[in-house]
């Protein structure tokens, strides 16, 4: 199968940021501003368009209607602004996108203008459009191929198009490319998406600016990584540990650190998996692939931090090779593991990622990203990521980048009485801790490899950074999501770009 450019994105939208919206094209969306249209939608046929659907201009209230009187748009689309102070423009604009998918609409004006947005309200709301309209054709051959032409063009008609293009340009625009490159790498098979392949893709990061290191086998056999090497035993995929490095702080300043699980396919090795949705098992390097969309969208953006990015990637199958239920490894950091469930793989994963990591670059704080456990669903289902730091500091700065980026997550506790139940009697610690409060003993195993003088967080994202269909927002359409591009971006942008 051919293999496609490192950061090639699957949709290419052209956004353009202009301050009068009476030229449009195909559909338009109004914000209306307590009740009132904007000069260009000021006629009688919108107004009792709005009467007859009983709208009252409640924000988050929407109607449409075709070739509205004196409008020459095909479609006008209304969504409430209200008098209320928080409006989601992006998700409003995301909501209407998503409404012309498969209309054969190829073009959308957002009017704005004197909707007392900002420069960066009307920045995400190109951001809406862009994600909501996303969709991964790749592989269908031209019989299967949708007929009706997407969305190629949002005009975003604003009080202040130079200062809405500068923070597309410098911020959102950048992010939303990492959010996509994401969800490229999540939705791709697993026959296309294996170590080495996403290895040789993410090289092809050196062309913005990112330092690029592949460690194969051999490097990381003679590091002692044998927790991540036993994963893969069962494979004739060689596995993978990348290190991506982006320069853009002060020469000296300690760097943040971004670790993702990066399992291309979950078979559960030994403890194999059943056999229902285990397709779905190709999404099990989700926090590999927000960490590699992060450092792309640091990358373009010229974020002014040093951040470094690694990630593990392995292929976990059942063969004759394979890691046994039982086996008990030493890990990179010389704690003895014995494996008693080869399903649960990616701790063994992040384990030694997450000491190579610390130890060799002694980050001033390190967040993983992992779709790790069930557990997690079970506890959070499909709004929120579950977030396990040792730093209060830490997982504060994080919360509120979720807040303000909309990846969602929620703390959860850790302690020693979690920490006892991964004791072994025949290693220094098992790989799993029973039943109960599986995600919270998963991330009390992350911790003893990561040592006491660095802030760390957990994110377990198998609830968020794949999802089934039906779970999804409007700015959501595909199995992968690309979350944690967003969050990483925001707590960077946040604390280490002043």
């Amino acid at each position: 199968m051919t293999d496609i450019l490192p950061f090639a994105v699957t949709e290419t939208i052209d956004v353009e940021f202009v301050s009068d919206a009476a030229a449009t094209e195909g559909a338009a969306l109004v914000i209306a501003t307590k009740g009132k249209f904007g000069p260009h939608y000021t006629h009688a046929g919108l107004d009792a368009v709005a009467k007859a659907t009983g709208f009252s201009n409640k924000t988050g209230q929407t109607f449409s209607t075709y070739a509205a009187d004196g409008n020459s748009a095909v479609r006008v689309f209304v969504q409430a602004r209200g008098s209320n102070d928080v409006f989601d423009y992006e998700m409003a604009v995301a909501k209407t996108a998503k409404a012309l998918r498969g209309s054969g609409t190829g073009s959308l004006t957002v009017h704005l203008a004197g909707s007392d947005s900002s420069p960066d309200d009307a920045a995400r709301a190109a951001v809406g459009a862009r994600l909501a309209t996303y969709s991964f054709n790749r592989h269908k051959s031209k019989a299967t191929a949708p007929k009706k032409p997407a969305l190629k063009r949002v005009r975003i008609a604003c009080d202040d198009p130079a200062a809405a293009r500068d923070a597309y340009d410098n911020y959102y625009g950048p992010v939303t490319d990492g959010i996509v490159f994401a969800r490229d790498l999540v939705n791709e098979p697993p026959n296309v998406i294996y170590p080495e392949n996403y290895a040789a893709r993410l090289r092809g990061l050196t062309d913005l600016g990112v330092e690029v290191e592949v460690l194969g086998e051999a490097e990381m056999e003679e590091l002692g990584m044998h927790s991540l090497l036993g994963v893969g035993k069962g494979s004739t995929r060689d596995s993978q540990l990348v290190v991506m490095r982006w320069n853009g702080g002060k020469d000296g300043d300690a760097p943040a650190m971004i670790v993702g699980k990066g399992v291309t396919f979950d078979s559960g090795g030994i403890s194999l998996k059943p056999g229902a949705n285990m397709w779905d098992m190709k999404g099990d390097m989700g926090g590999s692939a927000a960490v590699s969309g992060s450092m792309m969208a640091l990358a373009k953006r010229k974020a002014k931090a040093n951040v470094i990015g690694i990630v593990g990637l392995v292929e976990n199958m059942p063969d004759g090779s394979a890691q046994n239920p039982g086996d008990i490894v030493t890990s990179m950091s010389g704690q003895t593991i014995e494996v008693q469930n080869t399903d649960a793989e990616g701790r063994l994963v992040l384990a030694d990622a997450l000491h190579y990591g610390i130890t060799k670059y002694k980050p001033a704080a390190c967040v993983d990203l992992a779709t790790l456990t069930g557990a997690i669903i079970v506890s959070l289902g499909h709004e929120h990521a579950g977030l396990f730091s040792n730093d209060d500091g830490l997982a504060e700065q994080l919360s509120l980048a979720g807040e303000a980026s909309t990846d969602k997550i929620w703390r959860l506790p850790m302690g020693e009485s979690y920490d006892k139940l991964l004791n072994s009697p025949n290693a220094d610690m098992k790989n799993i801790g029973g039943r109960a409060a599986g995600s919270i003993t998963a991330a009390q195993f992350l911790k003893r490899f990561v040592g006491k003088d660095t802030p760390w967080a957990h994110l377990d994202i198998a609830g968020t950074g794949m999802k089934p269909s039906g779970r999804h927002d409007a700015r959501e359409s595909t199995f992968g999501t690309g979350f944690g591009v967003r969050l990483l971006n925001r707590w960077i942008a946040s604390n280490y770009e002043g």
